[in-house]
């Protein structure tokens, strides 16, 4: 099969009384636009430690549908054993991201991936994360809603009262 490619394979499908069927955008998505690291809008996010910071790329993580959000975590920061509904994808932007699975935090446990790397986290997976050598910056990519369950409610953030 010669010129495999985007047209060609359309018009194999029509050849064949395929039916190419139109697929719509995500919400916000029609449109080409582009997001550049200094027009990124760190803000808190309740579930997390009081300085660690989170920005949504793209997509609405509270809705079903695809998202990326980044996770800005400053040096010495620990995110407690938690777990996620949703698979998610993390792509290290900066620093070294230190992530241990299991429901107990354990500093010896953790693997260090430096920048680059991609780590594939099933849902339910209780996990925790440690910016042990310094802040990082992680891509996390999912299929919302995003669920965040800290396995013990004193490490939940949104149980601490202001």
């Amino acid at each position: 099969m010669s010129g495999v490619g985007p047209r060609s394979l359309t018009t194999t499908k029509l050849k064949m009384g395929g039916i190419v069927v139109a697929r719509p955008h995500q919400p916000g998505q029609s449109d080409f636009r582009s997001i550049l690291p200094e027009d990124i809008d760190w803000k808190p996010f309740p579930a997390f430690p009081p300085t660690a910071r989170l920005a949504v790329l793209v997509g609405d993580p509270a809705q079903s549908g695809p998202y990326v959000v980044r996770v800005k975590v400053p040096s010495g920061v620990k995110l407690m054993p938690h777990k996620h509904p949703e698979d998610r994808i993390y792509t290290v932007m900066s620093g070294v991201f230190y992530i241990g699975l299991g429901e107990k935090f354990d500093g010896d446990k953790v693997k260090a991936y430096p920048p680059g790397s991609v780590v594939i986290l099933p849902g339910d997976t209780a996990h925790f994360h440690w910016a042990k050598s310094g802040e990082y910056i992680t891509q996390v990519t999912a299929i919302g809603p995003l669920g965040l369950e800290y396995f013990n409610a004193e490490d939940d953030p949104r149980h601490h009262g202001a």
